[in-house]
Parts: structure tokens; sequence; C-alpha cells
């Protein structure tokens, strides 16, 4: 591994002084990060825009997470639930279709500009009209450039209302409301950063809503301000003294550019950051046994998994799929390849989420899978290919999964590739076998239940590319079944639906759900407060301190 080098990166106002802040040390000495700052090693190359109606990698989620507010947000205490954020309470009509947002008195931005029902009801239309990645958590429900002014409006300064297509959940509503694209941004300052834009056949309106400012500006209320973003290199987040909520502890938060583990967890040792995020097993045991650091984890909405193509005619044999989910050696994989970044876990949705099955039945059993092999005719095993992307923990995964498959005579050719050509592959149903990571677009059980339980039209023209359909699996009852919980107004109700959902794939599908991913920190001791959450938007910072 390269270490990278550390060079002055940053120059900021605070408190109408200039100062110079050094990033990244030059000099092997120990260095001390100021009592006031908070510094983190980052993989942040992920990040290509601020604007919360744009912005859909992990990283940003995460600023976006601390220096935007939300209608609702996720209960950390009880994540099966949400809570309001500038919401001081809601209600839902008799017949399910309108949501009325009643708001907390005396709400600023940043700016000091006064938050208002216009500018919640500014900020989905944004959204909807500029129509980047993340704006269909909004737009399933009905909601679209032409009818979002009146589906999502003010209806007086302090009551928003938003107006659903069909009687859903009001989980599945309000869940995908405490998404980063319904983030609350600051309708006056944004529109005095508008440019024009000459409508087009792909784009018909005649300005940019802000989107090329906020690619790197604000026009937040979280309980820190985004300072500055320069690509691959840093993140400056500075308190945000209007917020709402209790003050942040610290200063500011700085985000440093790190990939490298070993040159993370080098920093971390040397004093040059408080925090270490992107750690592999080893380096994460080597901050674990030293005195002066600690570690902590946090399970994510994220699992890793294998898929088999039911397009390949063994791997559609249903004693196939099953021998498969006997011939992972779970317990193998926890202790070495994902020792500390993930734990066992084998059904779709992730822990925390409503409705997740706690249920792991299958252990490395290859006595079980060559019975299995037999009943569908292949005693003698089978060659097949599977693709997977070129880093780890998937290439030490598949490492593995190939030595424990070919113990039940399964010969597994293993096809290595960068992420453009291992997800074009999979997504033209093109691949034997497929290794990959789903991560939660919102925090709601839909979320994942949609891609591996639901397939509307499972022909190549299909237009609902869900993870079943990936696979070429068919499954019109279960694709009911999906559909129906969305409309179960009782949580409990729509509890059990999943859980049956699970309990089905489980035995059924084509899906091999191996880990559920752990985030993982080092950092020093002398940090209070600091905590990952259940998502990659819950990672919060206002309450760290240090001692």
């Amino acid at each position: 591994m390269i270490m990278e080098k550390f060079a002055l990166r940053s120059r900021f106002l605070l408190a109408g002084a200039a100062m110079s802040v050094l990033l990244l040390a030059g000099s092997p000495a120990l260095a001390v990060t100021p009592a006031d700052t908070l510094v983190e090693g980052f993989a942040i190359d992920d990040i290509i825009s601020m604007d919360p109606g744009e912005a859909f990698e992990l990283s940003t989620a995460e600023v976006t997470g601390n220096t935007y507010d939300l209608l609702v947000r996720l209960d950390l205490s009880d994540t099966a639930k949400v809570k309001g954020d500038l919401a001081e309470s809601w209600t839902v009509s008799d017949d399910g279709l309108t949501y009325t947002f009643k708001l907390k008195p005396g709400l600023k931005f940043a700016s000091g500009n006064p938050i208002t029902a216009a500018d919640v009801a500014y900020s989905f239309e944004r959204a909807i009209k500029l129509d980047k990645s993340p704006a269909f958590i909004i737009g399933q429900f009905g909601i679209n450039g032409d009818n979002v002014t009146e589906k999502a409006k003010a209806i007086d300064d302090t009551t928003f209302q938003f107006t659903v297509d069909k009687a859903y959940a009001p989980s599945f509503v309000l869940n995908c409301l405490s998404a980063t694209v319904a983030s609350v941004v600051d309708a006056k300052l944004v529109k005095e950063h508008v440019a024009a834009v000459t409508p087009s056949a792909d784009y018909k309106y005649d300005n940019d809503f802000g989107n090329a400012w906020l690619k790197t500006g604000y026009a937040g209320s979280g309980a820190f301000k985004l300072r500055e973003w320069r690509a691959n290199e840093v993140v400056v987040m500075e308190r945000n003294d209007n917020y709402h909520g209790e003050k942040a502890k610290l200063a500011r938060v700085i985000y440093r550019n790190m990939k490298e583990s070993s040159g993370q967890r080098l920093a971390l040792e040397a004093g040059d950051i408080d925090v270490a995020r992107n750690l592999e097993p080893n380096d994460l045991d080597a901050i674990a046994r030293n005195a002066d650091l600690t570690t902590t984890s946090a399970p994510k909405g994220t699992v890793f998994y294998i898929s088999l193509n039911q397009k390949n005619p063994n791997l559609a044999k249903p004693e196939v799929r099953q021998a498969f989910k006997y011939l992972v050696d779970y317990d193998a994989l926890s202790s070495t390849i994902l020792k500390g970044i993930g734990e066992i876990h084998q059904t779709f949705l992730p822990k925390g989420v409503l409705g997740e099955l706690d249920e792991n039945p299958f252990t490395f059993d290859v006595a079980k899978a060559k019975e299995l092999l037999a009943k569908a005719g292949l005693a003698d095993g089978f060659s097949v290919t599977m693709d997977v992307r070129s880093r780890q923990p998937e290439t030490g995964m598949a490492e593995s999964i190939q030595q424990t498959l070919g113990q039940a005579g399964i010969k597994l050719e293993i096809i290595p590739g960068d992420g453009k050509q291992t997800l074009t592959k999979y997504r033209a149903r093109n691949h034997d076998i497929y290794i990959g990571v789903w991560g939660q677009d919102y925090f709601d059980p839909n979320s994942n239940a949609q891609t591996f339980a639901s397939n509307p039209d499972n022909s190549d023209e299909g237009k609902t590319k869900t993870l079943a359909w990936r696979n070429a699996w068919d499954i019109p009852d279960l694709t009911k079944e999906t559909e129906a919980a969305l409309l179960e107004k009782d949580s409990a109700k729509r509890a059990a639906m999943y859980q049956d959902l699970q309990k089905k794939i489980l035995e059924t599908s084509p899906f091999i759900v191996i880990h559920q991913q752990l985030e993982v920190a080092g950092l020093r001791k002398n940090l209070k407060g600091f905590a990952l959450g259940p998502s990659f938007d819950t990672n919060f910072v206002g309450q760290i301190s240090k001692e």
C-alpha cells in the first residue's frame, strides 16, 4: 500500500479572524488536533455534489445528515419509528392520502432566514423537478414535475401538506421523508443563486433551482453548516449557532480524504486525526491493542449477498438454490475476511428495520449440500462462473466460496472486473453468479423487500429492474405480497408481513444473504460521545466533545 502524503490543505475564516488549519501533517513528529475540532480520516472520494436534491453517495449522506434538517428523522432509540425534526406534529387524513405537518415555532436557517412551510414546499419541488438520482424516493408517491406544487404545498407559514396517490402505510411514507432528499433548503438563499437554463425536451424548466451553486454551497439549518468541500481532499463543517436543537459541542469537524486503511491507522496513532473510518480487519486489530485508542462499530443497513441467475438451468433448480446456502462457510468468513466489519445475517432486512427477522438457519454443511445436489440430478457437480468486483472483501469472499463449493463438486470460475464491468453485466442478466453488496435507499423495509422479493415483469424488457429481475426470478405471488405490505397501516401487521416474506425468501430464493455490514471506527480515547448510527446519514457529530 502507498501511504498518503500529508500536506497543508485548507484555509478558512472563523469568528471573523483568518485561521490556517493544518489538515495533513508533513512532519513525522506527533501532532495534536485542535481541542475544539474533530478531525476524521475518511474515504470521501465518492462525493460528487453537496446538493441534498442530487447527492446519493454514502459520504455525502453523513455530511447532509449533520448540516440539513428534515420534517421527520429516524428515532435512534427505536429505529422502527420516526420523530419530529422541524415538524412539531403531524396528522394523516382519514383516507390515508394527506399528511399535514405543523412546524416548530421560531426556527431559523444558518443564514438567519426564518424556516417556513414554503421552504419545505420549495425543497420538495426542486428535488422532483431536478429529477436527480434520489428523486424517486419522493416521486414514488405519485409526485411529478407537473403536480408537485399541488401535492407538496404550504397551507400557511407553519403548515405543510403532502398528498400521496395511494393509502400507503404511514410508516412507509414517513420513513421516506426521513431520507436526505427530503432535506429542507433555505428557499430565499437558494433563489438568490439560481442559474438560467434554456428549456429543452429533457429539461423543461427555465432555471436550475440553484443546483450548480448548491453542488459546493450550503443552504441548511442543521447542527453544523458546510464551510468547505474540495473534491477528493477535504470537507469542513462549522457549528451552526442558529440550530434549533442542542448546539454542537465542537466548533468544527474536518473530514480528510484518506482511502487507505493503513494510512488512517498510522495517522490515528500519530495523533494527526481523531477518528479513522475505513479500517480493514488487521488495522482494526492493531488499534484495539493500542492503549491510547479504542474502537467502535454499528450494524448498517447493508448486506453482502450471492445471487444465482435463474437463466442458468442448473442454478434454477430449487435444490441447487438450497445447496448453495449450505456451501458458504459463514463462520470462517466472519472470523477472517469479515472480522470486525460484518456479522452473520441471512435475511434480506437488516437489523434495526421494521419487520427484521433475526434468523440464520444455514450453516456450512457439505453432506447436506451433496444430498440436495443429488436430488437435483447433479451428484457429480457442475461448472459455473461468478462475477466479482476486484476489491475487498468481495474478492476474499469469492475465493472462500470457490473452495467450499469445490468440496461438493461445483467448479467455480471467478471472473474479476471493476465496478462498471461487473455491474453492467449483472444489470443485463448475463452473469451466472454475482457477489455483491446491497444497501437501503431509505430506512424502510420496502427498500429491500421491493428488490429481493418483487419482480413485476420478468421479461428482458421489464422496466422495474429489481435484484429479483436481474436474476430472472419470476415471482408473481411474492410481488403481490410485497405490494400489499406497502398498504398495511398497522405497523405490527406490516412487520409480520415482512417477516413472512423473509422466511419465504430464505426457503426458495436464488439469494444467499451472508452478512450484514458493520461500520467500524478507531478513535482516540479523549473523544466523548462518538457513536455510529444505523445509517450513514445518522452518523451525527454534534454530541461529540474532547477531554
